[in-house]
């Protein structure tokens, strides 16, 4: 259906835009009241943190200074850079059949970045300090320095992109397109090193980690890619054209593939953790396994987030929608999980444990405070928020046929 279309004028884009406000439905509005009133909900907490200071609310404390707010950064910005590589098959690398997805799958890693940012501006407790030092001051041997500049290189290429998306400009629009995976690679590479390149977390350290984000952010986008595509034609009550139903098929393919890859990932890293039971990871490696850890480790992280999605999907053979959106929900909380285990667990042992230090013989506890998943949750809702009016604002993200 190859149809040139005018440019239309903004009077026209804004009366487009006030019509299909006009037809949603009230179920659409109060998902947005939701999530809007988790946001401001979270941006208050996080706002009464930075001026009572973290101690007052947040359970991290001295030897696990590093919380859910960290897992769920990692979580957001691993979705995001999932959405782009995936999605970039399509319209980056030119394989048509992941051509439908693109601007959704774009927008939605902006989105999940900005909720990311959202969520690590309250872990971090005075943002706009890191972002003046940065320029002022930077450290080229800090992996936490190339990873807010990184992200920062990033999210201007995925704006860009998604601009010259809307705008039909199709060659500036494959630049930055290409540029953006690749500084998609580069950040989240290195956010893997943050916690690869530390010597004194043995479970943590090694080139394992910086692989492994990579992997589980592509596993991370083509869950999401499924879920929201699946959720935004909701949304608008539309039907799924036939070349979208054949991208989300190829998504499910794709999602097969590296769902068996991290559970090969997994698989190995626990296998490394236990032969020889090295000092620094054998004590984690037993506790996820057979120990205190072990139901969270089973349960979400292998059945939720691997083992139950891959059935699914391959019993879905990427066409039974019902079955895949509740593999792809299934999928989401799993990794959220799997994102809080490898913050929590690389910490939970104390770093003088094998020493025998006396009062480090056992694992550090830590379970989030009230306010630290409200803030969590502000994450959560800020993505579904800009989900929802992305797909009014800009009529369910159509791409057109070139």
């Amino acid at each position: 259906m190859a149809h040139h279309h005018t440019t239309p004028t903004l009077n026209e884009l804004v009366s487009g835009v006030a019509d299909r406000l006009k037809t949603a439905g009230t179920g659409f509005y109060l998902m947005v009241f939701v999530s809007l009133c988790m946001v401001l909900v979270a941006t208050g907490l996080g706002l009464m943190t930075m001026f009572k200071g973290h101690e007052a609310y947040y359970n991290v404390y001295r030897e696990v200074p590093w919380g859910i707010l960290i897992a769920a950064y990692v979580f957001f910005v691993v979705t995001s850079t999932g959405l782009c590589l995936v999605s970039s098959i399509g319209h980056v690398f030119g394989v048509k059949d992941f051509m439908p997805i693109a601007k959704r799958s774009v927008f939605l890693s902006i989105a999940t970045i900005l909720s990311g940012f959202f969520v690590i501006a309250f872990e971090i407790k005075i943002p706009w300090k890191m972002a003046i030092y940065n320029v002022i001051s930077p450290n080229l041997t800090s992996n936490i320095w190339w990873m807010g500049t990184l992200y920062g290189i990033y999210l201007a290429f995925m704006f860009a992109e998604y601009i010259f998306l809307l705008l039909d400009k199709h060659r500036p629009a494959v630049i930055c397109g290409f540029s953006g995976s690749v500084a998609g690679i580069a950040a989240h590479s290195n956010l893997g090193a943050v916690f690869g390149l530390l010597m004194g977390r043995e479970y943590w350290q090694g080139p394992y980690m910086p692989i492994y984000f990579i992997a589980s952010a592509m596993m991370t986008g083509c869950a999401v890619i499924i879920l929201f595509h699946i959720l935004g034609h909701k949304v608008n009550n539309e039907q799924m054209t036939p070349d979208m139903q054949r991208a989300l098929e190829v998504t499910t393919k794709i999602g097969i593939l590296l769902i068996t890859v991290i559970l090969f990932f997994t698989t190995w890293k626990l296998i490394a953790g236990a032969a020889g039971q090295p000092g620094g990871a054998w004590p984690i490696v037993h506790s996820e396994v057979v120990g205190h850890h072990a139901f969270i480790f089973w349960f979400f992280e292998i059945l939720m987030g691997m083992a139950g999605p891959l059935v699914l999907f391959i019993l879905s053979k990427g066409r039974d929608m019902k079955m895949m959106l509740i593999a792809s929900v299934s999928m989401v909380i799993g990794i959220f999980v799997m994102r809080y285990n490898l913050v929590y667990l690389g910490q939970a042992l104390p770093v003088y444990y094998s020493l025998g230090v006396n009062e480090f013989k056992e694992m550090l506890n830590y379970f989030p405070s009230i306010y630290e998943w409200i803030i969590t949750a502000g994450g959560f809702g800020l993505t579904a928020l800009l989900f929802l009016i992305g797909e009014k604002v800009f009529d369910g993200h159509k791409v057109e046929e070139h």
